[in-house]
Protein backbone atom coordinates (compact mmCIF):
# COMPACT_ATOMS: atom_id res chain seq x y z
CA UNK A 1 0.00 0.00 0.00
CA UNK A 2 1.76 3.40 -1.20
CA UNK A 3 1.22 5.44 1.85
CA UNK A 4 4.19 8.24 1.19
CA UNK A 5 4.30 10.91 -0.38
CA UNK A 6 7.23 12.15 -2.94
CA UNK A 7 10.46 12.05 -1.16
CA UNK A 8 12.38 15.32 -0.93
CA UNK A 9 9.96 17.57 -0.30
CA UNK A 10 8.27 17.56 2.95
CA UNK A 11 11.14 19.43 4.71
CA UNK A 12 11.18 22.35 2.20
CA UNK A 13 7.40 23.10 2.15
CA UNK A 14 7.02 24.10 5.99
CA UNK A 15 9.95 26.86 5.58
CA UNK A 16 8.69 28.28 2.29
CA UNK A 17 5.22 28.71 4.64
CA UNK A 18 6.85 30.15 7.85
CA UNK A 19 8.43 32.97 5.43
CA UNK A 20 4.93 33.35 3.41
CA UNK A 21 3.36 33.52 7.05
CA UNK A 22 6.14 36.05 8.88
CA UNK A 23 5.87 38.15 6.10
CA UNK A 24 2.02 38.77 5.78
CA UNK A 25 2.00 38.81 9.93
CA UNK A 26 4.54 41.49 9.77
CA UNK A 27 2.75 43.36 7.15
CA UNK A 28 -0.92 42.83 9.06
CA UNK A 29 1.12 44.44 12.08
CA UNK A 30 2.32 47.15 10.42
CA UNK A 31 -1.03 48.20 9.30
CA UNK A 32 -3.16 47.34 12.73
CA UNK A 33 -0.10 49.94 13.96
CA UNK A 34 -0.88 52.30 11.63
CA UNK A 35 -4.55 51.72 12.51
CA UNK A 36 -5.77 50.25 9.46
CA UNK A 37 -8.20 47.42 10.83
CA UNK A 38 -9.93 47.46 7.68
CA UNK A 39 -6.71 46.08 5.63
CA UNK A 40 -6.71 43.60 8.89
CA UNK A 41 -10.09 41.76 8.21
CA UNK A 42 -9.15 41.35 4.42
CA UNK A 43 -5.67 39.56 5.69
CA UNK A 44 -7.17 37.66 8.07
CA UNK A 45 -8.70 34.76 5.54
CA UNK A 46 -5.17 35.43 3.81
CA UNK A 47 -3.36 34.41 7.42
CA UNK A 48 -5.89 32.03 8.46
CA UNK A 49 -5.37 29.69 4.80
CA UNK A 50 -1.45 30.19 5.25
CA UNK A 51 -1.44 28.75 8.52
CA UNK A 52 -4.22 25.81 8.38
CA UNK A 53 -2.55 22.59 9.19
CA UNK A 54 -5.14 21.02 6.52
CA UNK A 55 -5.86 18.76 9.68
CA UNK A 56 -8.96 18.56 11.86
CA UNK A 57 -8.21 18.49 15.78
CA UNK A 58 -9.46 16.14 17.89
CA UNK A 59 -11.31 12.68 17.98
CA UNK A 60 -14.07 14.20 15.70
CA UNK A 61 -18.47 13.67 16.53
CA UNK A 62 -20.99 11.36 14.97
CA UNK A 63 -20.43 8.44 13.28
CA UNK A 64 -20.29 7.79 9.59
CA UNK A 65 -19.43 4.28 7.72
CA UNK A 66 -16.30 4.26 5.06
CA UNK A 67 -15.71 1.13 2.96
CA UNK A 68 -11.98 0.39 2.25
CA UNK A 69 -11.88 -1.39 -1.31
CA UNK A 70 -9.84 -4.24 -2.46
CA UNK A 71 -6.44 -2.97 -3.56
CA UNK A 72 -7.04 0.53 -2.29
CA UNK A 73 -4.00 2.60 -1.46
CA UNK A 74 -3.47 4.70 1.62
CA UNK A 75 -4.07 7.84 -0.85
CA UNK A 76 -7.18 6.16 -2.00
CA UNK A 77 -8.04 5.88 1.05
CA UNK A 78 -7.59 9.59 2.16
CA UNK A 79 -9.82 10.36 -0.41
CA UNK A 80 -12.59 8.55 0.73
CA UNK A 81 -12.58 9.63 4.25
CA UNK A 82 -12.33 13.16 2.95
CA UNK A 83 -14.95 12.51 0.87
CA UNK A 84 -17.15 11.10 3.79
CA UNK A 85 -15.94 14.44 6.18
CA UNK A 86 -13.91 12.12 8.46
CA UNK A 87 -10.78 13.89 7.64
CA UNK A 88 -10.00 17.07 6.04
CA UNK A 89 -7.35 16.77 3.66
CA UNK A 90 -5.98 13.54 2.09
CA UNK A 91 -2.32 14.74 2.68
CA UNK A 92 -3.27 15.18 6.14
CA UNK A 93 -4.51 11.20 6.47
CA UNK A 94 -1.28 9.82 4.25
CA UNK A 95 1.13 11.72 6.47
CA UNK A 96 -0.43 10.40 9.48
CA UNK A 97 -0.79 6.75 7.82
CA UNK A 98 2.90 6.63 7.13
CA UNK A 99 4.02 6.59 10.58
CA UNK A 100 1.75 3.75 11.40
CA UNK A 101 3.68 0.47 9.52
CA UNK A 102 0.22 -1.26 10.27
CA UNK A 103 -1.50 0.38 7.55
CA UNK A 104 0.11 -1.53 5.05
CA UNK A 105 -1.71 -4.29 6.03
CA UNK A 106 -5.43 -3.25 6.87
CA UNK A 107 -7.75 -5.26 4.88
CA UNK A 108 -11.09 -4.42 3.02
CA UNK A 109 -14.23 -3.57 4.49
CA UNK A 110 -16.45 -0.93 6.32
CA UNK A 111 -15.36 0.63 9.16
CA UNK A 112 -17.48 2.66 11.77
CA UNK A 113 -15.54 6.39 12.07
CA UNK A 114 -16.52 10.02 13.43
CA UNK A 115 -16.61 12.93 11.29
CA UNK A 116 -14.07 15.90 11.29
CA UNK A 117 -11.85 13.81 13.00
CA UNK A 118 -7.93 14.38 12.98
CA UNK A 119 -5.67 12.29 10.69
CA UNK A 120 -4.20 10.43 13.46
CA UNK A 121 -7.24 9.58 15.07
CA UNK A 122 -8.91 8.05 11.99
CA UNK A 123 -5.88 6.13 11.78
CA UNK A 124 -5.45 4.77 14.96
CA UNK A 125 -9.53 3.20 14.80
CA UNK A 126 -8.81 2.03 11.35
CA UNK A 127 -6.17 -0.13 13.07
CA UNK A 128 -8.79 -0.90 16.04
CA UNK A 129 -10.21 -4.30 15.14
CA UNK A 130 -13.50 -2.92 16.49
CA UNK A 131 -14.38 -0.36 14.16
CA UNK A 132 -14.83 -2.57 11.37
CA UNK A 133 -18.26 -3.26 10.68
CA UNK A 134 -18.39 -5.74 8.19
CA UNK A 135 -19.24 -9.10 9.49
CA UNK A 136 -16.91 -12.33 8.77
CA UNK A 137 -19.47 -15.55 7.85
CA UNK A 138 -17.99 -18.74 7.52
CA UNK A 139 -20.07 -21.47 5.71
CA UNK A 140 -18.46 -25.08 6.55
CA UNK A 141 -18.90 -27.78 3.74
CA UNK A 142 -21.33 -29.98 3.76
CA UNK A 143 -24.29 -27.70 4.60
CA UNK A 144 -27.83 -27.58 2.60
CA UNK A 145 -28.88 -24.46 1.67
CA UNK A 146 -31.48 -24.12 4.52
CA UNK A 147 -28.94 -24.59 6.95
CA UNK A 148 -26.72 -22.21 4.96
CA UNK A 149 -29.67 -19.56 4.69
CA UNK A 150 -30.09 -19.87 8.46
CA UNK A 151 -26.01 -19.28 9.47
CA UNK A 152 -26.13 -16.48 7.31
CA UNK A 153 -29.40 -14.84 9.32
CA UNK A 154 -27.90 -15.55 12.29
CA UNK A 155 -24.55 -14.21 11.58
CA UNK A 156 -24.94 -11.05 9.30
CA UNK A 157 -27.71 -8.15 9.00
CA UNK A 158 -29.69 -9.85 6.27
CA UNK A 159 -33.10 -11.08 7.48
CA UNK A 160 -34.42 -14.27 6.17
CA UNK A 161 -37.14 -12.52 4.79
CA UNK A 162 -34.63 -11.04 1.93
CA UNK A 163 -32.83 -14.03 1.49
CA UNK A 164 -36.30 -15.99 1.16
CA UNK A 165 -36.71 -12.94 -1.69
CA UNK A 166 -33.40 -13.67 -3.21
CA UNK A 167 -33.91 -17.44 -3.87
CA UNK A 168 -37.42 -16.54 -5.77
CA UNK A 169 -34.77 -14.99 -8.18
CA UNK A 170 -32.56 -17.53 -9.69
CA UNK A 171 -31.54 -15.59 -12.36
CA UNK A 172 -30.05 -12.23 -10.13
CA UNK A 173 -28.40 -15.12 -8.48
CA UNK A 174 -26.36 -16.26 -11.54
CA UNK A 175 -27.86 -20.04 -11.44
CA UNK A 176 -27.23 -21.71 -14.81
CA UNK A 177 -29.61 -23.38 -16.30
CA UNK A 178 -28.46 -26.42 -15.56
CA UNK A 179 -29.40 -26.34 -11.43
CA UNK A 180 -33.25 -25.66 -12.55
CA UNK A 181 -33.41 -22.79 -10.24
CA UNK A 182 -32.69 -24.72 -7.36
CA UNK A 183 -29.36 -23.22 -5.24
CA UNK A 184 -28.45 -26.45 -3.66
CA UNK A 185 -24.74 -27.32 -4.32
CA UNK A 186 -23.95 -23.89 -6.03
CA UNK A 187 -23.71 -21.92 -2.34
CA UNK A 188 -19.34 -22.45 -2.19
CA UNK A 189 -18.75 -23.16 1.75
CA UNK A 190 -16.02 -20.53 2.53
CA UNK A 191 -15.23 -17.21 4.54
CA UNK A 192 -16.82 -14.38 3.01
CA UNK A 193 -16.78 -10.49 3.91
CA UNK A 194 -20.48 -9.49 4.61
CA UNK A 195 -20.38 -5.43 4.70
CA UNK A 196 -23.70 -3.59 6.59
CA UNK A 197 -25.41 -2.37 3.13
CA UNK A 198 -25.04 -5.82 1.37
CA UNK A 199 -28.07 -7.60 0.21
CA UNK A 200 -29.24 -11.02 0.28
CA UNK A 201 -28.78 -11.26 -3.54
CA UNK A 202 -25.33 -10.06 -3.78
CA UNK A 203 -23.92 -12.42 -1.37
CA UNK A 204 -25.68 -15.32 -1.88
CA UNK A 205 -24.67 -14.38 -6.01
CA UNK A 206 -20.73 -14.04 -4.67
CA UNK A 207 -21.41 -17.82 -3.12
CA UNK A 208 -22.47 -18.82 -6.85
CA UNK A 209 -20.00 -17.37 -8.67
CA UNK A 210 -17.25 -18.85 -6.03
CA UNK A 211 -18.51 -22.17 -7.30
CA UNK A 212 -18.83 -21.01 -10.95
CA UNK A 213 -15.21 -20.20 -10.30
CA UNK A 214 -13.79 -23.37 -8.52
CA UNK A 215 -15.62 -25.46 -11.19
CA UNK A 216 -13.48 -23.27 -14.00
CA UNK A 217 -10.39 -24.03 -12.29
CA UNK A 218 -10.82 -27.65 -12.07
CA UNK A 219 -11.52 -27.65 -16.19
CA UNK A 220 -15.12 -28.94 -15.42
CA UNK A 221 -17.40 -28.12 -18.59
CA UNK A 222 -20.35 -26.50 -18.51
CA UNK A 223 -22.46 -29.93 -19.68
CA UNK A 224 -21.00 -31.58 -16.74
CA UNK A 225 -21.49 -29.00 -13.75
CA UNK A 226 -24.72 -30.37 -12.84
CA UNK A 227 -22.93 -34.22 -12.68
CA UNK A 228 -20.09 -33.08 -11.03
CA UNK A 229 -21.60 -31.09 -8.54
CA UNK A 230 -24.21 -33.97 -7.59
CA UNK A 231 -21.32 -36.41 -6.87
CA UNK A 232 -19.23 -33.83 -5.37
CA UNK A 233 -22.10 -33.50 -3.01
CA UNK A 234 -22.82 -37.26 -1.94
CA UNK A 235 -18.55 -37.75 -1.41
CA UNK A 236 -18.89 -34.43 1.07
CA UNK A 237 -21.81 -36.08 2.97
CA UNK A 238 -20.55 -39.61 2.70
CA UNK A 239 -16.73 -39.22 3.56
CA UNK A 240 -14.10 -37.39 5.58
CA UNK A 241 -11.07 -36.77 4.01
CA UNK A 242 -9.82 -36.15 0.39
CA UNK A 243 -8.95 -39.82 -0.33
CA UNK A 244 -12.17 -41.06 0.89
CA UNK A 245 -14.10 -38.87 -1.03
CA UNK A 246 -11.99 -39.69 -4.27
CA UNK A 247 -12.75 -43.61 -3.40
CA UNK A 248 -16.63 -42.70 -2.96
CA UNK A 249 -17.02 -40.95 -6.40
CA UNK A 250 -15.13 -44.11 -7.96
CA UNK A 251 -17.68 -46.06 -6.23
CA UNK A 252 -20.38 -44.13 -7.67
CA UNK A 253 -19.32 -44.95 -11.08
CA UNK A 254 -18.52 -48.38 -10.90
CA UNK A 255 -21.63 -49.12 -9.60
CA UNK A 256 -23.72 -47.12 -12.35
CA UNK A 257 -21.34 -48.28 -14.93
CA UNK A 258 -22.44 -52.64 -13.57
CA UNK A 259 -26.05 -51.26 -13.87
CA UNK A 260 -26.65 -50.94 -9.86
CA UNK A 261 -28.46 -48.82 -7.62
CA UNK A 262 -26.28 -46.68 -5.78
CA UNK A 263 -28.67 -47.28 -2.20
CA UNK A 264 -27.32 -44.31 -0.31
CA UNK A 265 -29.15 -43.43 2.99
CA UNK A 266 -27.78 -39.93 2.35
CA UNK A 267 -29.42 -38.96 -0.52
CA UNK A 268 -32.87 -40.91 0.60
CA UNK A 269 -32.64 -38.97 4.07
CA UNK A 270 -32.24 -35.61 1.95
CA UNK A 271 -35.30 -36.39 -0.30
CA UNK A 272 -37.61 -37.11 3.16
CA UNK A 273 -36.25 -33.95 4.83
CA UNK A 274 -34.26 -36.12 7.43
CA UNK A 275 -30.69 -35.37 9.02
CA UNK A 276 -30.01 -38.88 10.08
CA UNK A 277 -27.04 -40.80 9.28
CA UNK A 278 -29.41 -43.92 9.19
CA UNK A 279 -33.06 -44.19 7.56
CA UNK A 280 -35.53 -46.18 8.12
CA UNK A 281 -37.65 -49.00 5.64
CA UNK A 282 -40.29 -46.09 5.35
CA UNK A 283 -38.52 -43.33 4.36
CA UNK A 284 -36.55 -46.67 1.94
CA UNK A 285 -39.75 -47.19 0.34
CA UNK A 286 -40.77 -43.25 -0.23
CA UNK A 287 -40.37 -42.32 -3.77
CA UNK A 288 -39.07 -39.23 -4.03
CA UNK A 289 -35.90 -37.93 -6.84
CA UNK A 290 -33.52 -38.79 -4.27
CA UNK A 291 -33.90 -42.33 -3.28
CA UNK A 292 -31.17 -44.10 -4.82
CA UNK A 293 -32.60 -47.34 -3.49
CA UNK A 294 -35.39 -47.00 -6.11
CA UNK A 295 -33.93 -45.08 -8.95
CA UNK A 296 -30.70 -45.79 -10.80
CA UNK A 297 -27.81 -43.44 -11.57
CA UNK A 298 -27.29 -40.03 -9.77
CA UNK A 299 -30.26 -38.28 -7.62
CA UNK A 300 -31.70 -35.53 -9.58
CA UNK A 301 -29.81 -32.89 -7.55
CA UNK A 302 -26.71 -32.39 -5.07
CA UNK A 303 -28.06 -32.98 -1.85
CA UNK A 304 -25.37 -30.80 -0.12
CA UNK A 305 -23.04 -27.56 -1.06
CA UNK A 306 -19.80 -29.23 -1.76
CA UNK A 307 -16.22 -27.74 -0.80
CA UNK A 308 -13.12 -28.38 -3.06
CA UNK A 309 -12.12 -31.30 -2.23
CA UNK A 310 -15.04 -32.85 -3.01
CA UNK A 311 -15.06 -31.53 -6.03
CA UNK A 312 -12.10 -32.41 -7.05
CA UNK A 313 -13.23 -35.87 -6.36
CA UNK A 314 -15.76 -35.86 -8.07
CA UNK A 315 -13.81 -35.02 -11.37
CA UNK A 316 -10.81 -37.27 -10.55
CA UNK A 317 -11.96 -40.49 -8.82
CA UNK A 318 -9.71 -42.45 -7.07
CA UNK A 319 -8.98 -45.75 -9.77
CA UNK A 320 -9.95 -49.06 -8.21
CA UNK A 321 -12.57 -51.88 -8.66
CA UNK A 322 -14.99 -51.13 -5.22
CA UNK A 323 -18.87 -51.14 -5.47
CA UNK A 324 -19.09 -50.85 -1.54
CA UNK A 325 -18.33 -48.45 0.89
CA UNK A 326 -19.66 -47.51 4.51
CA UNK A 327 -18.60 -45.35 7.27
CA UNK A 328 -17.67 -47.76 10.81
CA UNK A 329 -16.99 -45.00 12.86
CA UNK A 330 -18.96 -42.00 12.78
CA UNK A 331 -16.04 -40.48 15.69
CA UNK A 332 -13.13 -40.62 13.26
CA UNK A 333 -15.21 -41.07 9.90
CA UNK A 334 -13.15 -44.32 9.27
CA UNK A 335 -14.70 -45.43 6.30
CA UNK A 336 -14.36 -49.14 4.47
CA UNK A 337 -14.17 -49.90 1.05
CA UNK A 338 -15.11 -53.41 -0.65
CA UNK A 339 -15.33 -55.46 -3.86
CA UNK A 340 -17.51 -58.13 -2.87
CA UNK A 341 -20.82 -58.39 -1.00
CA UNK A 342 -19.26 -60.74 1.51
CA UNK A 343 -16.64 -57.91 2.11
CA UNK A 344 -19.02 -55.47 2.38
CA UNK A 345 -21.68 -57.17 4.99
CA UNK A 346 -18.19 -57.45 7.42
CA UNK A 347 -17.63 -53.28 7.42
CA UNK A 348 -21.68 -53.20 7.92
CA UNK A 349 -21.60 -55.59 11.02
CA UNK A 350 -18.52 -52.99 12.40
CA UNK A 351 -20.86 -50.02 11.65
CA UNK A 352 -23.84 -52.39 13.62
CA UNK A 353 -21.49 -52.65 16.48
CA UNK A 354 -20.25 -48.72 16.63
CA UNK A 355 -24.20 -48.08 16.59
CA UNK A 356 -24.45 -50.39 19.62
CA UNK A 357 -21.65 -48.80 21.32
CA UNK A 358 -23.05 -45.12 20.60
CA UNK A 359 -26.47 -45.37 20.57
CA UNK A 360 -26.58 -41.57 21.06
CA UNK A 361 -25.57 -41.39 17.15
CA UNK A 362 -28.88 -40.05 15.36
Amino acid sequence: MDLMDLPGTRERRPRRRRGRVLVVLLLALALVGGGTWAAWGALSPVVARLTDSGDFEGAGAGTVDVKVESGDSGRAIGRTLQGAGVVKTTDAFVSAASAQPGMAGIQPGTYRLRKEMSAASAVSLLLDPASKVTTRLTVPEGLRVSQVLALVGEQTPIAAEELEAALRDPAALGLPASAGGNPEGYLFPATYDVDPDETAVELLRAMVERTAQALRELGVPPEREHEVLVAASIAQKEARTPEDMAKVTQVLANRIADGMNLQLDSTVSYGTGGTTVTTTAEQRATDTPWNTYLHPGLPAGPISNPGEDALRAAVHPEPGPWVYFVTVDLATGETRFATTGAEHAANVELFRRYLREHPETP
